[in-house]
């Protein structure tokens, strides 16, 4: 890369983590923020009180609320926002976008209504004849972390692996490695269904059932991750890296993660509205779960933890209930299951 610098779109505590860490890469970095008291904060304060508090952030960075200004000398731009402001944010970037410059979307989510991935979003909303290579960031990275410099390693995905070595060098530093894939599917697919999975942990951890349990759901929540990831056309060893496997075990494990922290209050008897209600930050999971279960039966592929988290968010079901449920008799083996039978942790496509 050269040193026209990288612009980070959006503003939240992964944004401002990543554009921490290209500033320590040795970057110079834009970074575009919705909100106009976060980049003044930034600014002023060199430090994003509130959503990344306590990291006092490198000088290298210039906060702002431009799009145009944040994208118009970047050598890479990497997207980082709610997967449900994703269209209306990227609709906006696309349009004032360098001529071929790499696109990396940061952001784990699928896109509800559509239930496309979010590089799919992008694609359709880049200008036609515009060639934009497109890239996804994703792994096991808790955002305080890597800005305090704990070790991290996390997963890029491109299609044309020259890029992939190019945008390395935007965000590798002695702490923080990136391997490459050209699996963009699997990357997003890992990374968007594993907060679903979150969910259903935190939840068994508020109802009180312990370590058998969660890792239980962590081991069966994987299969249906790699289940509807080889489905929509991902690779099946992509689910046991960093990107798969990786992401699932920080994020079902550590209180660190809003979708386990949401499943816990559910676990405990809160009710979804009370807990998002008035909340800052989006736990991704609650829409991804809606997205995820769509997908499911569009795919036929049986995912029975997504099933029963859909049934307890959407549906009002118990928790309790729902892991009863999970634990009913099927038929099958651990690694297939007979396309008749549905219920259960089994294998196998989904019934009809």
């Amino acid at each position: 890369m050269t040193d026209r610098g990288v612009a980070v779109i959006g503003a939240g505590a992964w944004g401002t983590a990543l554009a921490h860490l290209a500033a320590g890469a040795g970057r110079r970095v834009r970074l575009w923020g919705f909100e106009p008291e976060v980049a003044e904060a930034i600014a002023t304060r060199r430090e994003n009180t509130q959503y990344l508090p306590g990291i006092a952030l490198a000088t290298a960075i210039a906060p702002t609320t431009d799009l145009a200004a944040a994208v118009s000398d970047a050598e890479a731009v990497l997207v980082v926002v709610p997967s449900h402001a994703l269209r209306a944010v990227f609709s906006r970037v696309a349009s004032v976008l360098p001529t071929e410059v790499p696109v990396v979307s940061a952001t784990k989510g699928i896109e509800v209504d559509s239930l496309a991935l979010m590089t799919d979003v992008m694609r359709e909303l880049l200008p036609a004849g515009r060639r934009h290579p497109l890239a996804v960031l994703s792994g096991p990275s808790f955002a305080a972390e890597v800005a305090k410099g704990h070790p991290t390693a996390v997963t890029l995905a491109c299609r044309d692996p020259n890029v992939a070595r190019r945008l390395q060098e935007v965000l590798t530093t002695s702490t923080f490695k990136l391997f490459t894939t050209p699996d963009v599917i699997g990357v997003q697919i890992g990374g968007a269904l594993k907060n679903v999975i979150a969910l259903a942990a935190g939840g068994s951890d508020g109802l009180g059932f312990g370590a058998n349990t969660r890792a239980a759901l962590i081991t069966r929540g994987l299969a249906e991750i790699s289940r509807l990831g080889v489905a929509m056309g991902g690779q099946p060893w992509t689910f046991l890296g960093l990107s798969g496997l990786g992401d699932l075990i920080l994020t079902c494990t550590d209180k660190q993660s809003r979708n386990y922290t949401v499943g816990y209050r559910i676990g405990r008897g809160e009710t979804l509205d009370a807990i998002t209600r008035g909340a800052s930050t989006v736990a991704e999971g609650v829409r991804t779960a809606r997205a995820a279960y769509a997908l499911s039966r569009k795919q036929r592929v049986l995912m029975p933890i997504v099933e029963q988290v859909y049934a307890v968010l959407y549906e009002g079901k118990d928790p309790r209930k729902a892991v009863t449920d999970l634990m009913e008799p099927s038929v099958g083996d651990e690694l297939f299951r007979p396309p008749e039978r549905g219920g259960g942790w089994g294998d196998g496509p989904a019934d009809g």
